[in-house]
């Protein structure tokens, strides 16, 4: 297979897996408040689909490296992810809702970092720009926000649901078509994590995203609600969402620009510093002009962060580690860190309403100091021997 034909197939794969998304964050919580869960059990439903990953990841990663593979592992997990959706439509109230999250985003949160994985291993080896394949999983996020957004002015939330399995059930058909992506297995097993995890720059890598990942968590959680309380239409919301994604997109069709420009640590910085200027704006306004000017800056706070990430990782990690170190920072500071921070976010919500965006700028703030010192030190190198 050609490497545009290989580009193409992981394009269709992000595009999938971006649609799912682009329902999950801007309009889940609606649906959940549908099922007449307080600010508060959101909050902490939306925190168990971050901290499952503290549980998938590692699991899934220690299962990937051992096998080498990575195509039928992202299989097996995109169908399970599947099948558990199809509790939703019949679950009712804050325990059963809580249980079947569970079910779902174990298998979900597990297959994100292997894709992650096997892309960066293709792109790597057929000289393939990743961040022009990443993209279209950006702009599949705004397909899929700004149709529901557009639908939900017509139909009820309950539909929900059935849509995301449906996108499940292509997402699982996408990975039958993609490009396997192999570690050969040594007669020893894999190098244990211990000497990466002991690693100074390691640590503040997981620091500085996690602390901007927890930044969002306001954002994910209730920027919708709050917008909706405000008056502003479903329409206009799912256009909010989507217009900081086209920023991203922008970002992302440059990515191999911006990571020679500024490099993976200057990213993950730049993230941290735009975050400041996003959310104190978010706290002090509702004023769909002015949250139109500022959503631009996701393509910092969002891109800038993940294309650092994937980057450094790809940079920093020899590639029999790859698939653990995905999951570990998937884990931590994708998972853990904004898990537990979401988790207050509802109580912080239902306290201060849109002024707890401000408390968000001062988590960007300490991400940006914790990076400061990663792009000062780290010589762009390996952090260990394979």
């Amino acid at each position: 297979m050609s490497g545009a034909g290989q580009a193409t197939r992981l394009a269709v794969y992000y595009a999938a897996l971006f649609a799912i998304v682009g329902i999950f964050a801007p309009f889940w919580p609606l649906w959940l408040s549908s099922r007449g869960l307080s600010p508060s059990e959101i909050g902490i439903l939306i925190a168990f689909t971050y901290l499952t990953r503290l549980v998938a990841n590692p699991l899934v990663g220690h299962w990937v490296d051992h096998r080498g593979d990575r195509k039928r592992p992202m299989l097996i997990l995109a169908a399970a992810a599947t099948a558990m959706c199809l509790l939703f439509p019949f679950s009712w109230g804050f325990w059963p809702i809580l249980i079947v999250t569970l079910l779902v985003f174990l298998p979900f949160n597990g297959l994100m970092p292997v894709g992650d994985s096997l892309v960066l291993m293709v792109a790597g080896r057929e000289k393939i720009d990743y961040g022009r394949v990443r993209l279209w999983g950006s702009l599949a996020f705004i397909a899929s926000a700004s149709a529901v957004g557009h639908a939900l002015e017509l139909w009820p939330v309950d539909g929900l649901p059935w849509l995301v399995c449906a996108i499940l059930l292509c997402l699982t058909l996408t990975c039958t078509t993609l490009p396997d992506a192999r570690v050969p297995l040594r007669d020893q097993p894999p190098p244990p994590l211990r000497p990466l995890l002991g690693s100074g720059l390691f640590l503040l890598f997981l620091g500085a995203t996690a602390l901007n990942q927890t930044a969002h968590t306001a954002y994910y959680g209730f920027a919708t609600l709050h917008w909706k309380a405000a008056g502003l239409s479903d329409a206009t919301i799912g256009w909010l969402w989507s217009e900081g994604v086209v920023a991203e997109i922008v970002l992302f069709s440059l990515s191999g620009r911006a990571v020679a420009l500024v490099g993976p640590a200057g990213l993950i910085l730049s993230a941290g510093l735009c975050g400041i200027v996003r959310w104190t704006v978010l706290g002090a306004t509702t004023e769909p002009a002015l949250l139109a000017l500022v959503q631009v800056l996701h393509a910092a706070t969002f891109g800038c962060a993940h294309l650092g990430a994937m980057h450094f990782i790809s940079r920093a990690v020899p590639p029999t580690l790859s698939v653990r170190a995905q999951g570990l920072f998937a884990a931590l500071s994708v998972g853990l860190a904004p898990g537990l921070v979401i988790a207050g976010t509802g109580p912080l919500y239902e306290w201060l309403g849109g002024e707890s965006f401000w408390v968000m700028a001062g988590l960007s703030a300490a991400s940006a100091l914790t990076a400061w010192p990663l792009l000062r030190r780290w010589n762009g190198g390996r952090l260990i021997a394979a």
